[in-house]
């Protein structure tokens, strides 16, 4: 696999498992999860980021310890070597045999195979960046957070030449803004809840493109409450809508974050939409 982005963007649709693939007794956010998505044809894995009380960095979600793990503990307040004894629980709250994983060994891990996308990045930059930096990987990772100017000086000082996307519902600016700060700027995570937003037009679209840079869309659904992408969604494509669901992203998006890759890959090499060449 090339590690540019950009590249590999201009050669087919990019595909982002969202911590994972998981369901039943696979756990999201784990080794075993990743592996899946790259077997079933992700070409970026999401992964978040927890710092124990002793300064390790695991692969977790942030206090979300009841819900995976089924404890009320909390992993900042946790030792490494009482973390390494968690295991997480499965889609009915059974315990399984998974045990959490550092950063360290998902980067170890995944070196040369995908694109890794940290997300919430701003928590521990300091901390994260080193390790990226240590594992030598700098190419294969991909930022996000909102475009706050804390944020952003956070991105200026650890990591100038990441490649970063902003996360944005609403432009106000942002695209001419982010051309003068010194990051490594490659695109934009787009929200929009209805299809008049001015960030679901083909004209927002082709504004950054113009600009060469890159157009990434969730059809993932955190909560119906939370509309990421006007329901063009996993939930949509599922439930008997592909065409709306994933077709059109496919067809106006580089990157697509998805629950589902599995069933995403195989509809768009279906529809010859996976490739561009």
């Amino acid at each position: 696999m090339k590690f540019d982005i950009r590249e590999a963007a201009s050669e087919r649709v990019i595909l982002c498992a969202h911590r994972g693939v998981w369901g039943g007794n696979i756990p999201c956010n784990n080794l075993l999860a990743y592996d899946i998505a790259l077997a079933q044809g992700a070409d970026m894995v999401e992964i978040d980021v927890t710092m124990a009380g002793d300064g390790e960095l695991f692969i977790f979600h942030p206090h979300m310890e009841r819900r995976h793990i089924g404890k009320d503990v909390h992993l900042e307040e946790m030792t490494t070597e009482e973390i390494r004894k968690l295991r997480y629980c499965n889609y009915d709250g059974a315990e399984t045999e998974i045990g959490l994983n550092t950063l360290d060994e998902l980067l170890e891990h995944l070196k040369g195979r995908c694109f890794i996308n940290v997300d919430k990045f701003g928590d521990h930059p300091a901390e994260i960046i080193e390790k990226i930096k240590r594992h030598d990987m700098k190419d294969q990772i991909i930022l996000k957070c909102s475009p706050k100017p804390e944020q952003l000086d956070i991105i200026e000082t650890y990591a100038p030449d990441i490649q970063f996307l902003p996360v944005i519902s609403k432009d106000g600016g942002v695209h001419e803004m982010m051309k003068t700060r010194n990051i490594n700027y490659i695109g934009s995570e787009l929200l929009f809840k209805t299809m008049d937003d001015e960030l679901a037009s083909a004209e927002y679209r082709e504004k950054l493109h113009k600009d060469g840079k890159l157009c990434w869309v969730n059809t993932i659904v955190y909560s119906y409450k939370a509309v990421l992408s006007a329901f063009h969604s996993d939930d949509t494509a599922l439930a008997g809508d592909p065409e709306y669901g994933w077709g059109w992203c496919a067809n106006n998006f580089d990157i697509l974050q998805t629950d589902w890759i599995g069933p995403l890959s195989s509809y768009l090499e279906k529809t010859g939409r996976r490739f561009k060449k």
